[in-house]
């Protein structure tokens, strides 16, 4: 029989010891802890998100960190940590860089939306540089900024065990983009990275000319996002270019950036040699009809491999998004498309809801779902991406995980997701 791991009791002893008021949140999910019967022999990950509650709860400090550690050093399995959404400084990450210095179990660490500045980002950073379990790290929102980004770099060129790293939304610049590529040419352990909305001051689009040059020599990444990267139809081809030689990229986000046509023409060559890229992400780009039917004669005619295809607000009329469903009927591999936000109209409507009644496309599969008044028919908003709950996750699930990020299930990086 297994023995309870009581770490409410420890933590309740902690508090005692370190004169620290007992956090109520905290206590509250140790107890549930407590309660499951799996713990000692799964494993755990603790979710101490400080959003997304019913009821409001005091959000974690770093005083509560330092507490919380304490008890979770007599815990080898807690396996997973969330911290996102909370009150956590440079202070707290001085606390959390010396945790994982001493930890060998912990492998998942979400930190997003702290307060974490450059120097607890260094701190961090340098904790990992030794670090041999961490296989996955989100460090989104935090304002580490360019510096605080160069660490991390440099952390990539000594790590050989993480596996996922989130730098999106955290303020890096140039120099840290070009120390990141720099490092992932060497780098072999790391499978997906996070680089969205940079913050650049020059439209000469050198970062993705890095990104590019690594993508030539990488053997082992294959998720990537450059959301938010001001990149146009120069970036594009670049990235394509490298990409006819990776024969590992699998998910290429390129989500928010100045894209048109004829940059959807380079990934249209590309899609009919490259064997390997299985989701492709263009929202809120500007690819219009032009763009979306070259992708679309592609797909029908010389891709087997592409799985997912997002093209959410691309300012694209009827006459392209009939084109894309005309192609799903000849290509059996493409499941996902995702088409809200572009010019909805009746010919659009009819050809979704005639790939749903055949069961082409699966309800599950699409942002889209078809309803008829006075016998016409139109298309309804679901909340279905690729990425919906990257920022958040419902308490109550009305969608289907697979459904609201479907990208996990086509391309799954490692356990901790």
């Amino acid at each position: 029989m297994a023995v309870a791991p009581d770490l409410h009791l420890h933590y309740m002893e902690a508090c005692q010891n370190l004169s620290q008021p007992e956090n109520p949140f905290i206590a509250r999910v140790l107890q549930e802890a407590d309660k499951n019967d799996e713990i000692s022999t799964k494993g755990i990950t603790l979710k101490l998100a400080g959003n997304n509650h019913l009821v409001p709860v005091p959000r974690v400090t770093d005083n509560d960190l330092a507490v919380l550690v304490s008890v979770l050093g007599q815990a080898p399995f807690v396996t997973g940590l969330d911290l996102a959404y909370n009150l956590l400084t440079d202070v707290g990450a001085e606390i959390m860089s010396l945790f994982l210095q001493e930890n060998s179990t912990l492998q998942y660490l979400n930190l997003m939306f702290n307060d974490i500045g450059t120097s607890g980002a260094e701190l961090i950073a340098g904790a990992l540089h030794n670090n041999q379990s961490l296989v996955h790290l989100r460090m989104t929102g935090n304002k580490i900024g360019n510096q605080g980004g160069m660490f991390f770099a440099s952390m990539l060129e000594t790590n050989s065990t993480l596996k996922k790293l989130d730098l999106g939304d955290c303020d890096v610049g140039l120099r840290c983009l070009i120390a990141t590529a720099i490092a992932l040419t060497q780098n072999k352990s790391l499978k997906a990275i996070n680089l969205n909305r940079p913050l650049l001051s020059t439209q000469q689009e050198e970062t993705t000319v890095h990104i590019a040059l690594m993508l030539r020599s990488n053997s082992s990444l294959v998720e990537l996002h450059l959301g938010k990267h001001e990149m146009k139809n120069f970036g594009v081809e670049r990235l394509c270019d490298a990409l006819y030689e990776n024969s590992t990229l699998r998910y290429l986000d390129l989500s928010c950036n100045n894209i048109i046509c004829d940059g959807a023409k380079f990934l249209g060559e590309l899609l009919k040699k490259n064997h390997t890229l299985e989701i492709l992400d263009l929202d809120a780009n500007r690819i219009e009809d032009a763009g979306i039917i070259y992708l679309s004669e592609t797909l029908a005619t010389r891709n087997r491999t592409l799985k997912a295809l997002s093209v959410v607000s691309n300012n694209i009329t009827g006459r392209g998004l009939v084109a894309l469903a005309q192609a799903m009927h000849s290509n059996m591999t493409l499941s996902h498309i995702y088409i809200w936000g572009n010019k909805i109209d009746r010919s659009t409507c009819a050809a979704f809801a005639e790939l749903m009644a055949v069961e082409r496309l699966h309800p599950d599969c699409t942002d889209v779902a078809p309803y008829k008044v006075d016998g016409e028919i139109f298309l309804a908003e679901l909340s279905h991406g690729l990425a919906k709950h990257r920022y958040w996750s419902p308490r109550c699930a009305a969608v289907a995980p697979g459904a609201a990020n479907a990208s996990l299930e086509i391309v799954p990086v490692s356990e901790y997701l």
